[in-house]
């Protein structure tokens, strides 16, 4: 069950942080629409975006830790590195 844990800690990694850019761009900035996607695109702010969306994946982590799934905290983990290594591709 580690691996299946580990998936799913991935994939919870990867969700939370979809989610934790998407509110960061809902409260903090005036991008509503996909056009304000595209700037962000062509102003190269992708990776920053992206690395503030990630830390949401630091809350899930320690919740996962408080209810003791470290199989799946460590899929969160995971998730960070693979978010981290996207941030530098972008």
């Amino acid at each position: 069950m580690t691996k299946k844990d580990l998936i799913i800690g991935f994939l919870i990694g990867i969700v939370a942080a979809c989610i934790g850019a998407g509110l960061f761009l809902l409260l903090f900035t005036d991008i509503r629409s996909i056009e304000g996607l595209h700037f962000i695109r062509q102003q190269h702010l992708s990776g920053k975006v992206i690395t503030l969306g990630a830390i949401a994946n630091l809350i899930c982590f320690f919740i996962l830790l408080k209810f003791q799934k470290e199989e799946m905290a460590r899929g969160v983990v995971l998730a960070t590195l693979f978010l981290a290594i996207l941030t530098v591709l972008l």
